[in-house]
């Protein structure tokens, strides 16, 4: 029919987007730049690639969607997905500069440091109530996460969730980052034959060893991205719902210790992960402004593809 014409409006990237687009690009240069020092290097950069098509996708979708909740389940559950995507990914990567992981570097300086290893000395407190506590702590990151980013959702609006995505993200690819320059197998990896008292406990604490045994590798250790989302969790709290931070207290508190008690990490790793929040809270704010001012037409105008059919003879 002549003059009809079909539109696609494309919805514009948020910065979190692009961060998350960003990191999987960079993980797929660096698995074709190190693709001899990296077993699959070809398969990961494709499910690089497919995991980066499928998040643009449910990004579109999520835009072009009007009810608040629906909006929440699209836009949580990809990024979600992507940024423990991007934890896993990284496992291929992670001896590609140093060629083995420095966990004796870490042992070596907290010997110096405490003259003892800490992972080691709380071996005298361990004690199953102790155990199921900290893993119960550990255990509470991850339904911690949806739940305080339902609060600010429906609490603060869009806008406050699309920064407390963006800063937990940034603060999760630095963590990445950190895994590829640094490489730490951590405590169990390095030294589980050292340990003497075993980690009873219950419920919890079986959740806890099956975390360690299904869904972690060795590695993944420095900074420690347990201690580092939660310091960006308990932070949006204290801006969000000062009452929640309050509450959150003595479990934040606990999951930083649970991090070394429970062996998954030293405690360099965790006094590294919360430093790492903090710069990226201190930086998150620079560089959504900075976004936001690259965007302001953009954000008005959005992309209009045009596909008019060929005149008819």
């Amino acid at each position: 029919m002549e003059g009809a014409e079909s539109k696609f409006k494309w919805a514009r990237l948020q910065a979190t987007d692009v961060i998350i687009l960003a990191a999987l690009a960079l993980f797929t240069a660096l698995t074709l730049i190190f693709c001899q020092r990296i077993q699959g290097w070809g398969g990961l950069a494709l499910k690089n690639l497919a995991v980066a098509a499928a998040y643009v996708a449910f990004q579109q979708v999520a835009a072009r969607v009007n009810s608040r909740p629906f909006k929440f389940v699209l836009r949580l559950l990809p990024l979600t997905l992507t940024y423990g995507y991007l934890f896993l990914a990284v496992d291929k990567l992670q001896l590609i500069v140093h060629g083995r992981f420095l966990d004796d570097v870490v042992i070596q300086a907290e010997r110096a440091l405490f003259g003892v290893q800490p992972t080691l000395w709380l071996e005298k407190f361990t004690r199953p109530i102790l155990t199921e506590w900290m893993m119960f702590a550990y255990m509470f990151y991850f339904p911690m996460y949806p739940i305080l980013c339902a609060i600010i959702y429906f609490r603060s609006g869009e806008e406050a969730m699309e920064n407390y995505f963006f800063t937990l993200g940034l603060t999760n690819i630095l963590c990445d980052l950190g895994f590829i320059l640094f490489p730490v197998a951590g405590p169990m990896t390095a030294m589980g034959g050292h340990y003497t008292v075993p980690l009873d406990g219950y419920f919890f604490t079986a959740l806890g060893e099956w975390v360690r045994t299904s869904l972690q590798y060795p590695g993944g250790t420095i900074p420690s991205p347990h201690c580092a989302a939660a310091t960006v969790m308990w932070t949006m709290a204290f801006r969000h719902h000062r009452r929640l931070f309050w509450w959150l207290l003595p479990l934040v508190l606990s999951l930083y210790i649970s991090t070394f008690y429970g062996r998954y990490h030293y405690v360099s790793d965790a006094v590294l992960g919360i430093a790492t929040a903090l710069v990226a809270i201190k930086l998150a704010p620079v560089l959504l402004r900075a976004w936001s001012y690259r965007g302001i037409s953009a954000s008005s105008q959005p992309v209009v593809c045009k596909i008019c059919p060929a005149d008819e003879n």
